[in-house]
């Protein structure tokens, strides 16, 4: 389902940051890869109802996905997805269903709602499937095959699902040594939480204008890897993740969500940044340049 993204240079900070832009995938994020994988698997083996549960990007690819396969998708999403996104969604002819304030409570609405329509109806989880890891490793296979081996692999983390796969794929290629920065904001930093308790923990709320990392909880998975795999975990804050999506834009001339900028502001940030490090540019389909402006006004 996805397509093969290519690698830039970031042209205004030398030639040490690469970065691996899915914010060039057909739906504007790397949910593409993971979504996509789970989709066609679902398919192949004989579902005809595909389930999803997102605050807008994954629901976005799973639409996408389900259409191109043949297979009508129902999308569960809070009442803080945009409008702009639940139109998008629906282009794709995908049903959306608003319920809950957070992407938590849509969740488990689609839970209820898979298990009392039975049959062969499928989940389609944002994040916490080994299928859509396995979609996500994809992409470590493709950097693997753009240049030489980075010291430092950048990725901002939501639910886990992308850092999962990185994971994953980084095993699949033997750089099993090669550091991973896990990158959250203030207000949405569960995976942090996470590892200081060494397992998944539940925040009270989420209080970031990064809403594509607003999982109140980490899949396990992406904890457990903590342990076999150099990991480091950084938090900034929203206004660091802001602007560092109006400097890659200026830059690059590419808009990207404030999720996506705050992987780009640790990097950006970090004068001890090693010799090569790549950027997951994972993108965002949601943002737009009057959002961009308004969340910078706001935050100063």
């Amino acid at each position: 389902m996805h397509e093969m993204t290519p690698t830039w240079r970031w042209p205004c900070a030398g030639p040490a940051i690469r970065l691996k832009m899915e914010a060039l995938q057909p739906t504007g994020s790397f949910k593409l890869r993971g979504i996509g994988r789970l989709c066609a698997e679902a398919a192949a083996e004989g579902c005809t109802h595909l389930v999803s549960s997102s605050g807008g990007n994954a629901g976005l690819a799973a639409a996408w996905s389900g259409r191109r396969l043949g297979v009508p998708v129902t999308v569960f999403v809070p009442e803080t997805t945009s409008a702009k996104m639940r139109a998008r969604i629906g282009l794709e002819g995908a049903t959306v269903r608003v319920v809950g304030r957070v992407w938590d409570e849509a969740h488990a609405v689609a839970e209820a709602w898979v298990a009392a329509e039975g049959g062969r109806t499928r989940l389609v989880h944002p994040f916490d499937d080994p299928a859509i890891w396995r979609g996500h490793a994809t992409l470590i296979a493709e950097l693997a095959d753009q240049g030489p081996r980075p010291d430092r692999v950048v990725v901002g983390v939501g639910g886990g699902g992308l850092l999962c796969g990185v994971l994953e794929g980084m095993a699949s290629v033997g750089w099993s040594d090669v550091e991973v920065v896990a990158v959250e904001t203030e207000g949405a930093a569960s995976y942090a939480a996470a590892l200081a308790a060494g397992r998944p923990v539940r925040l009270a709320a989420i209080r970031s204008v990064a809403g594509s990392l607003g999982a109140l909880s980490v899949c396990a998975a992406s904890v457990a890897w903590a342990a076999r795999h150099p990991v480091r975990s950084v938090v900034v804050s929203d206004a660091e993740a802001v602007e560092a999506t109006v400097r890659f834009a200026d830059a690059v001339r590419v808009l990207v969500e404030p999720a996506c900028g705050a992987a780009l502001a640790a990097t950006l940030n970090d004068p001890a940044r090693p010799a090569d490090t790549v950027v997951v540019v994972c993108g965002g389909a949601v943002v737009d340049l009057s959002l961009l402006a308004g969340w910078r006004e706001a935050l100063g």
